[in-house]
């Protein structure tokens, strides 16, 4: 029976046990919580259950760390990823470094993954025994702006800051056609629909009519602020976006339901077709890439240790940067909240 300490609370139990019995895998960590063998306070957990101070924790006898295999040396990081994931720093200083996150980069690894940014973040210590921890995430094609903190408490903070909505993110994209009225939002409800093959790939979000909301069997609520900055006549437009909440697919699937996809976006985009004016399709043709046009431009939050209000900018990723030039924009048109008026 171990009490959780002080300053071990607010972290998911199998990363606690971890810590304390690094030896110890993950399989075996899941099936002591399903045998029941490893309980919280005497209940039933998960081996995501977050753990609070003072709880406490019965650990059934564990094998010596002889007695299971070593743990696979963790894979080295080439001097091209190296360079790559420390030339995209745009912020540090002894407890966050945030990053300019390349397009097509993921944030994490999965079954297909093995390149992604948790990973390169071994190449991130900068003089730090442990490597930093990511505190939120975003999509594989999405750039922009990406938090990590460098150690265990300033984690909790930003995740909690996260979680309780005193963080701002501001996204960039270019658009399909021009949303009306050029300031507004967006509310509606967003459910998971299954994807295709064996690992549920293709999965996607579906947008449910907020009255329809708590009658649809896993939907939650969305919300997303859209501010339009700039156009190109009818056919294409620079928006500013501000997510509200933080679902999956939050933003594509909200400004496609409202019939202006991000342009590059073929999952909710209208697969590849182009754009004819018409507010639907996720290409522009011509000289704009294919690529997906979203970037999270900003973010925005309390410095956990100065109490500062701290901001965070990252530069257009290359693609949208030549966009932005092909329709005659560039970066520092924009110097206001584009948000003034709904806050």
């Amino acid at each position: 029976m171990i009490t959780v300490g002080p300053g071990d609370g607010d972290q998911r139990l199998d990363r606690w046990l971890k810590r304390m019995f690094p030896h110890v895998a993950q399989g075996r960590i899941e099936k002591m919580c399903r045998k029941g063998e490893l309980r919280v306070d005497g209940g039933r957990v998960k081996a995501s259950t977050r753990l609070e101070t003072g709880q406490t924790v019965r650990i059934p006898p564990l094998p010596e760390a002889g007695e299971q295999p070593a743990e696979p040396a963790k894979p080295k990081i080439s001097p091209a990823d190296e360079k790559l994931i420390q030339s995209s720093v745009i912020y540090r200083d002894d407890h966050i470094i945030a990053i300019n996150k390349p397009a097509g980069l993921p944030t994490q690894g999965g079954s297909k993954q093995k390149r992604h940014v948790d990973g390169l973040a071994e190449a991130l210590k900068f003089g730090f025994e442990e490597k930093p921890r990511l505190v939120h995430r975003l999509d594989k094609d999405t750039s922009g702006v990406l938090l990590l903190a460098r150690t265990r408490q300033i984690a909790q903070a930003l995740t909690a800051a996260i979680r309780h909505k005193q963080t701002r993110k501001i996204y960039w994209a270019l658009v399909a056609g021009v949303p009306t009225p050029y300031l507004g939002e967006v509310k509606y409800g967003l459910v998971k629909a299954p994807g295709h093959g064996r690992h549920g790939e293709g999965e996607k979000m579906i947008c449910v009519h907020p009255r329809e909301i708590d009658r649809t069997d896993g939907a939650k609520r969305a919300h997303t602020l859209y501010a339009t900055l700039y156009r190109v006549a009818g056919r294409a437009a620079w928006v500013a976006m501000e997510p509200v909440t933080g679902r999956t697919h939050q933003l594509r699937a909200h400004m496609a339901e409202i019939g202006h996809p991000i342009i590059g976006d073929g999952k909710y985009g209208g697969s590849g077709q182009e754009n004819l004016g018409d507010g639907w399709g996720a290409q522009l043709g011509g000289a704009i890439s294919k690529k997906l046009h979203l970037h999270a431009r900003q973010m925005q939050f309390e410095h956990p240790v100065t109490g500062k209000v701290t901001s965070i900018e990252a530069p257009l990723p290359e693609h949208m940067a030549h966009s932005w030039e092909t329709l005659g924009w560039s970066e520092d048109l924009i110097e206001h909240d584009p948000f003034e008026g709904l806050r």
